[in-house]
């Protein structure tokens, strides 16, 4: 079974929620039993009503803290961590969790030029929003669903307010960890998705999972968020699929474009520098060079960059910014892709990053050889069998 995220309005932890209660009300119950055996009993009330906005008709679900559980708003990192760890929730529900505030954690430290272990949580930290993840991820792992994809994501504008003061839209954290996926720009103003609602989307999905997929709808549920848009409904839609491609062919299909040129008179110093700018460029999927003989016998640099179809021109100018080319061939390709997801797997008090792959016979992991920092070639590569190992199992559990 597939989950198709179709973010109309955008989507935030609540949101998420509520559509997937939508489709699949039979676990509404469920959140209850949760709740309780994680210790929030006390500290939260949920609830889950229809709603019609006079548009459309779906569910609205909310976690409202206890008047006296509002003392403590911001928690770090390592407490909520703690927390989730030493609760007896079942290990899906504990990892999908834990996941998610570390997804959200690492673009916090990074954007606070901080350890992440030190990351302090303000909105997110509440005991309403912990809730919300939690709720978040027993959905996630209870539904079925063996993979998920999302639509273009409506970036939204203007500023939101916070606990760091007044931020623009969407807040840093957010768009970092939404790095690489395809947005969109419409006409409300307002937050559209929220940092749960990132993390959510980055534990999921991949921005390959913006492909399409192929499959029979079943089902389709609605939820909404607290926000109101003028003439807009603030509603995801949760599209359940059930896959009739066949085992070999479960791979995913989309269109590239592949922009190419020479240089000759660009210094290797500067060169680098500018490569460096289009590779990290959010548009950008990937960047190939290589050592060519061009005219009149001189060593020439061949360059490729990928990226997508509505990303061309903004390429393009970046490439006619950062490089010395006067032209740039282009050629649009159908591109093949493995389905995949992202992990972390915590070892010895560290987390590690991994990705999985679904290949034709068989799952595959693979370390991020940033994180693995043993001293020695011998240690590097027992600790990446381990930890690929461990990414395999959690993998395979989750089915």
């Amino acid at each position: 079974m597939h989950i198709h995220l179709d973010l109309v309005g955008g989507l935030s932890g609540d949101m998420f929620i509520s559509g997937m209660l939508d489709v699949f009300p039979e676990l509404a119950d469920g959140l209850d039993d949760v709740i309780s055996t994680a210790g929030f009993a006390d500290l939260v009330t949920l609830s889950l009503a229809p709603k019609n906005d006079g548009i459309l008709i779906g569910s609205h679900f909310t976690v409202k803290a206890a008047a006296d559980a509002h003392g403590h708003d911001h928690r770090h990192y390592r407490e909520i961590r703690r927390i989730i760890s030493e609760s007896p929730l079942d290990t899906p529900t504990r990892d999908a969790a834990i996941d998610i505030f570390h997804i959200i954690a690492e673009a916090e430290a990074a954007i606070h030029d901080k350890p992440i272990e030190d990351v302090a949580f303000h909105e997110v930290g509440a005991w309403d929003s912990i809730a919300d993840v939690l709720c978040a991820a027993h959905l996630i792992t209870t539904s079925g669903a063996t993979s998920f994809s999302v639509s273009s994501l409506p970036l939204g504008r203007g500023q939101v307010k916070t606990a760091h003061g007044m931020l623009p839209i969407p807040a840093p954290a957010t768009a970092l960890i939404l790095k690489g996926y395809a947005f969109h720009f419409d006409e409300p103003e307002g937050e559209r998705i929220t940092p749960t609602g990132a993390g959510i989307i980055r534990h999921l999905t991949q921005p390959v999972d913006q492909a399409t997929h192929r499959g029979r709808l079943i089902k389709t549920g609605v939820g909404f968020g607290t926000r109101q848009f003028p003439g807009l409904s603030n509603i995801v839609r949760v599209m359940v699929f059930d896959a009739i491609e066949p085992a070999e062919t479960r791979w995913l299909q989309d269109e590239v474009i592949a922009l190419e040129f020479e240089l000759d008179d660009q210094t290797p110093e500067d060169l680098a520098t500018a490569i460096d700018a289009i590779r990290t460029h959010t548009a950008v999927l990937d960047v190939v060079q290589y050592g060519v003989l061009g005219k009149k016998g001189r060593q020439a640099i061949s360059v490729r960059v990928l990226t997508r179809p509505a990303d061309e021109n903004i390429v393009i100018a970046l490439c006619f910014e950062q490089t010395t080319t006067l032209g740039i061939r282009r050629a649009q390709y159908a591109r093949s892709i493995l389905r995949r997801a992202a992990d972390n797997v915590e070892y010895e008090g560290t987390g590690y990053r991994i990705k999985t792959a679904e290949r034709p016979s068989q799952k595959t992991a693979k370390v991020e050889m940033d994180d693995l920092t043993a001293d020695s070639h011998v240690e590097r590569e027992t600790l990446r069998r381990e930890l690929e190992a461990r990414a395999l199992t959690r993998s395979s559990e989750k089915q």
